[in-house]
């Protein structure tokens, strides 16, 4: 049949913006809630719960706390661990993104924040999750 046809998009989401940062308050683009953790990926954000996981400060960010955002297909994943950079990172969670062949940057939040929104500017597949208080 002739003038008929398929039309594709491809259609790829991007890492939304994070909009404001302070003392235990976050706020991302595009979304209600305020969050005092949160996980970001591209298409989507959500509170970062450390209940679901048993995460604390020591011995820190597990593998269970990103697998969520790794799954959304991110190639960087930015760690923002505290605005006094309490909250640890330890050598299983960084073996773990290594292995997914995922880039990491573990900052100040603060910092975090500000790496994150660069490179979701630039259109990278990041993935983020970040504390926003000790």
């Amino acid at each position: 049949m002739r003038g008929q046809g398929i039309l594709w998009f491809n259609f790829v989401m991007s890492s939304p913006e994070i909009a404001s940062l302070s003392w235990g308050q976050m706020k991302v683009k595009g979304c209600s809630t305020t969050y005092k953790d949160c996980k970001v990926w591209p298409g989507g954000s959500r509170t970062w719960d450390w209940r679901e996981t048993g995460t604390n400060h020591s011995p820190g960010v597990q593998p269970a706390d990103l697998e969520e955002v790794v799954k959304k297909g991110v190639k960087t994943m930015v760690i923002g661990c505290g605005m006094s950079e309490a909250l640890q990172v330890p050598p299983s969670t960084m073996d773990y993104l290594k292995k997914n062949g995922i880039d990491v940057l573990v900052l100040q939040t603060e910092k975090a924040v500000e790496e994150y929104n660069a490179l979701a500017a630039r259109g990278v597949k990041v993935g983020g999750v970040f504390h926003s208080t000790c």
